[in-house]
């Protein structure tokens, strides 16, 4: 702006230079004095009247300059204000920002529901331009700061009750506690009822407990009769804390007027359960209460789920454990909106899907807003919940009871036999469905490690590749075809890796070392109908070396159809202790290049001695191979998550155990042989152990 102003200013003294005569110039003579006289003076008022109007011109113009220039500044810093907000009000700021609500002069837009059989196309054109209309539809919503007021929150004796200074329940639903006497503000705890589809109060959503409001916490279970907590958050994340641990990890504690002990602890991939055994210690009380405790550990530091199964896995069982009777589920993360407010639309919406055949996520979420402020804190959130609608929509609820699995499977004695063989196969279709994300497999592509890929089609994800520490000063070397793959209880708990080529045989064994692996299972001859499948990477006799690691055969012994061979690996790295260990290898037999094992019991030994192996050795990854890593091998692991689910639970589900290798993964479960095969292996585990197994 300033620079036009002096572009127009030059161009107006241009002008009037042009309109005065040049320096020496002599003006035309006149026939009087007198005319001559007058005629200076007219040119004299013209020239000042001339200089006064360009100089009123010109501080106009820079006035003007910079009127639009202080006004673009102070929209700038407005908006970048705007956008800011304290440290630590938001428990899952995944990316350090707030999005602002959109505030159109003609009101919000309104969004309808979405009919169930809409709900994939729906969703795939808001997720268009990086989830463009996701975020309009998430800004649309009405912040909810506009439906109550928050006094009790507010007052000085609980403002350090609250978590964070402005996630604070209303006064019109805030879960009021008992008086204790004497104490006037012991009735405030930072928890909100949330309605469910159509149950009122069917949810407490409340931030994680301070250290100073863990005894109000427990106060609350017992009062409002709660039977289940779902906690959605790491106690620390980024090395911050966003809950107080309020539970004892074994034994019993006292916690004000309530006493809790720890009755039982298990550990899953996704979550853990704990189960308490929780008593009011006043006087005149009742029975101890059983409560249990889902903890969702799944949720990463930044972001949302990589996929929404665990989640829905978790659900499902928090829906199961929850007594018909009971209190309202008590949910929180750190601060009680975001996470807990994504838990809760995906409960009522797949209530709504059941109730209505239909989808109303954005109404769902206003509703609840009015409950307590900001639940749903992100778009990404929100995206999430759509995400896991769309997968229950299409997968439904795969799981079966062991005891129902035989009438599952069953073919003889049926007047259509093929019923159950076309079943599976429009399972096993659907898991056709399951995208290969190329993009996301940047580094197994690079021309230097294409040629260490066996198959080019089965290259691991960048997200969940196994990495090597770096050769100095040789590029690519932190990379092999491998693949950290999930267990039933423990992430990354197997490498799925191909079978070594003669080049990749010292990445192999560096992997084996530095990931701290005791166990190898081989699925593959060395050589299949003429063709080299996997090189043969251990010494037949004596030793070898590769690299740094030397490789000693201890032992060789054939068990059925199962090889097992002891290996002493040694690193050796100059100007330092040599280092050793012990792997065993446990080499299958038993399966064909083309085909399955002729029986289940092979697998389900082979499955038992690799266990047994873990459980002596510390449960470091175990590194599965066959040829290219991915039919035999993601069988192989499917069927061990599932065959621990089975003895864990009673339940098992192969199409998701399947479904989730194969978004780690591409490929894996290769064949619908295969995928009949892991139906097959458990029927077989149940009447091999229905004797002496509750499974029945």
């Amino acid at each position: 702006m300033e620079h036009s102003c002096w572009l127009l200013l030059l161009s107006v003294s241009f002008s009037f230079a042009q309109a005065l005569p040049p320096n020496g110039t002599e003006l035309p003579k006149t026939t009087t004095t007198t005319n001559s006289t007058e005629e200076n003076t007219l040119h004299k008022e013209l020239l000042t009247s001339l200089l006064i109007l360009v100089l009123v011109l010109i501080i106009f113009l820079v006035l003007v300059g910079y009127f639009f220039r202080f006004r673009r500044h102070r929209k700038a810093v407005v908006t970048s204000g705007d956008k800011k907000m304290p440290n630590g009000i938001l428990e899952e700021q995944e990316q350090q920002r707030v999005m602002l609500l959109s505030r159109s002069p003609s009101g919000p837009k309104k969004y309808f529901p979405i009919p169930v059989e809409r709900l994939e196309e729906e969703i795939r054109l808001r997720s268009a331009d990086e989830g463009k209309l996701f975020r309009e539809e998430f800004n649309s919503l009405t912040s909810g700061y506009v439906q109550g007021t928050f006094e009790m929150a507010n007052k000085e004796e609980n403002r350090e009750k609250n978590r964070y200074p402005n996630i604070l329940p209303y006064d019109h639903s805030r879960v009021i506690l008992s008086q204790i006497d004497g104490v006037p503000p012991s009735d405030y705890i930072n928890a909100s009822y949330i309605d469910g589809y159509k149950e009122k109060n069917k949810f407490i959503a409340a931030q994680g407990p301070k250290q100073e409001t863990v005894n109000d916490f427990w106060r609350m279970i017992w009062e409002q009769k709660s039977a289940i907590i779902v906690m959605l958050t790491n106690l620390k994340e980024r090395k911050e804390e966003k809950c107080f641990q309020y539970w004892p990890d074994q034994g019993c504690w006292s916690y004000g007027s309530v006493r809790v002990s720890v009755e039982d602890c298990i550990v899953l991939v996704d979550y853990t359960i704990r189960k308490f055994c929780v008593h009011s210690l006043q006087e005149g009380c009742k029975a101890p209460r059983l409560v249990t405790q889902l903890h969702f550990t799944s949720w990463p530091d930044f972001g949302v789920p990589f996929t929404p199964i665990g989640m829905l896995k978790f659900l499902k069982k928090v829906k199961t454990l929850n007594p018909a009777h009971a209190g309202p589920i008590v949910v929180h993360c750190s601060a009680g909106v975001g996470r807990t407010g994504t838990f809760i639309v995906i409960d009522a919406i797949m209530d709504m899907m059941h109730a209505e055949h239909k989808v109303d996520v954005f109404d769902f979420v206003c509703r609840i807003r009015s409950q307590r402020p900001q639940m749903v804190q992100t778009d990404m959130q929100y995206s999430f919940i759509y995400q896991a609608l769309l997968e229950y929509y299409l997968y439904g609820d795969t799981e079966l009871d062991v005891s129902s699995l035989e009438k599952h499977l069953q073919t003889s004695h049926n007047a259509a036999p093929n019923l159950v063989k076309i079943g599976l196969e429009e399972e096993f279709k659907k898991l056709t469905n399951v995208r290969i994300m190329k993009e996301n497999m940047r580094t197994g592509n690079l021309p230097a490690n294409m040629k260490k890929a066996r198959v080019i089609q089965i290259i691991p994800y960048d997200f969940n590749r196994v990495i090597l520490s770096m050769k100095r000063g040789q590029e690519y070397t932190d990379y092999i075809n491998a693949s950290f793959i999930d267990g039933y209880r423990q992430k990354d708990y197997f490498i799925a890796t191909q079978g070594p080529l003669p080049h990749t045989v010292e990445d192999f064994w560096r992997m084996v070392w530095e990931w701290k692996c005791h166990t190898i299972v081989m699925l593959t001859e060395v050589q299949e109908r003429e063709q080299e499948k996997c090189c043969q990477y251990w010494p037949s006799e004596g030793s070898v070396t590769h690299g740094d690691i030397t490789v000693e055969i201890k032992s060789d012994s054939l068990m059925d159809a199962i090889s097992v061979r002891d290996f002493l690996v040694t690193y050796n790295q100059s100007n330092q202790e040599k280092q050793s260990r012990l792997v065993r290898q446990f080499h299958f037999h038993g399966w064909p290049e083309i085909g399955i094992p002729a029986e289940g019991k092979g697998m389900i030994d082979l499955i038992a001695a690799v266990q047994k192996q873990q459980q002596q050795t510390g449960n470091h990854p175990i590194t599965v191979h066959c040829s290219a890593g991915a039919g035999r091998t993601g069988t192989f692991i499917a069927l061990s998550n599932i065959l621990e689910r089975v003895k864990a639970e009673g339940l098992l589900d192969v199409f998701q155990a399947v479904k989730s290798l194969r978004l780690q993964r591409p490929h894996m479960v290769q064949t619908l042989e295969q995928y009949e095969f892991c139906y097959r292996v458990v029927q077989d585990f149940i009447d091999i152990f229905s004797d002496y197994a509750n499974f029945k």
